[in-house]
């Protein structure tokens, strides 16, 4: 032992910078083929054209049919966005090179925000490079060791990120479970503030969370309430604005966080809607916000034609809907199981992660794109194919959708 430790201690810094370079690789490897021997590795396909309906990839032949993009309203290729885009570019420049507080707030980042203001009838707005950045400011910006945060369980990656960031009295209540969260906030009485945070619409099972419920539960103790709408903003409710609108609470729902990364064009980017005086201190103090580059004038310019669209005419609102409906009648008649409700987001439940991974890669074959999830995204056990609809799809690429689905459902057993 005391000679290994005098050879170690003789070792140059090369060579010990070597051996913790090889230390780190043989770890790394070992994770690795954990991943693949659980069936669980994801690889990522190319796609050589624009993202739309029928899109083309690396290595296969002709058109594909794309059902996993959160292209939910068509508008990632609109050829209105697209010129929006390019004449934002060509005005105002390819970046900043700057952060917004320091140079790096132009004119149509403020009529960004207005917008989107205007659009979720709320205050002010602040942009963020996305989503997953404004989840991880909001928290930890407003709340203190004095409060609380309630949260779902099934809750976003991002807003679980977010809430560990911050220093407040962390509750988790059950998936939707009403009982629990007011057995918590019963609980959490003793703390300054009560902020509920929720996703509205649940990415990977396409539920909608009861904020009728959250809402009238929120006002009995005193709470306020969040919501994620990154998965509704655009298409639900009747105009589009989301949860909230479609359940009739939108003047009870204290903060909103969304993205210009799905139904808004696609590109990237996202924001928290609520409070004038809560965004004046998110702009002191949220550090994705004070320590990002500002949105590219091109993905500002985008998301701005986007939110126009939709505000001038919501008749695509209505295509997805009846779309939507079309497939997931069409799937649970075939006799597959498709979770969550009236939700563009249908999964394809299948249990099995490895029969997911080969159910999707099957797909591809037939000419459709969709992706199989499994542990860690969603719980072990709960491994699905998660198809999602767009106002763009037509009904024959849907009715191919299902075909492909029966035919290799009953190839590999999941359908007699």
């Amino acid at each position: 032992m005391w000679v290994s430790s005098v050879w170690r201690a003789k070792l140059s810094p090369g060579r010990r910078a070597h051996s913790a370079l090889a230390q780190l690789r043989g770890i790394v490897e070992g994770e690795l083929e954990g991943i693949r021997g659980a069936g669980t590795w994801r690889s990522e396909r190319v796609i050589t054209s624009r993202q739309g309906p029928c899109i083309r990839v690396d290595g296969i032949p002709g058109g594909i049919l794309n059902f996993c993009a959160n292209n939910y309203l068509g508008l990632s290729s609109h050829p209105e966005v697209i010129q929006a885009g390019l004449q934002a570019l060509e005005e105002f420049g390819a970046g900043l090179s700057s952060t917004r507080f320091i140079c790096g707030t132009q004119s149509i980042h403020k009529n960004l925000e207005a917008k989107i203001a205007r659009f979720h009838q709320r205050e002010d707005a602040i942009l963020y490079p996305s989503c997953f950045d404004a989840n991880a400011g909001l928290f930890e910006a407003l709340l203190t060791p004095e409060d609380a945060v309630l949260s779902d369980e099934l809750n976003h990656a991002s807003i679980i990120d977010g809430i560990r960031l911050c220093k407040a009295h962390k509750y988790r209540y059950r998936h939707l479970d009403m009982a629990d969260l007011e057995a918590k906030l019963k609980e959490a009485q003793k703390h300054r503030l009560r902020l509920v945070a929720t996703d509205g619409a649940f990415s990977m099972d396409g539920d909608i969370a009861p904020l009728q419920e959250i809402c009238s539960l929120a006002a009995r103790y005193g709470a306020l309430v969040f919501v994620d709408e990154c998965h509704a903003t655009g298409f639900l409710g009747p105009t589009g604005r989301g949860t909230d609108e479609l359940l009739g609470v939108t003047d009870q729902v204290t903060i909103i966080n969304s993205t210009l990364g799905k139904a808004l064009g696609g590109a990237s980017g996202g924001y928290t809607t609520g409070p004038e005086p809560l965004i004046a201190l998110l702009r002191q103090r949220s550090r994705p916000y004070l320590f990002s580059n500002s949105l590219p004038p091109a993905v500002v310019g985008c998301a701005s034609k986007a939110l126009d669209l939709l505000m001038e005419d919501n008749a695509i609102i209505q295509s997805i809907a009846a779309k939507t409906r079309r497939f997931r009648s069409k799937m649970e008649a075939a006799g597959f199981t498709v979770s969550g409700a009236d939700h563009p987001i249908c999964p394809v439940m299948l249990g099995d992660a490895r029969l997911s991974s080969q159910m999707a890669d099957d797909m591809l074959k037939k000419g459709i794109f969709v992706i199989g999830f499994s542990y860690p995204v969603v719980p072990k056990g709960k491994a699905r194919i998660r198809v999602q609809i767009s106002a763009v799809h037509s009904e024959e690429d849907i009715d191919r959708c299902v075909e492909a689905f029966v035919e290799v459902g009953r190839l590999h057993g999941a359908l007699p």
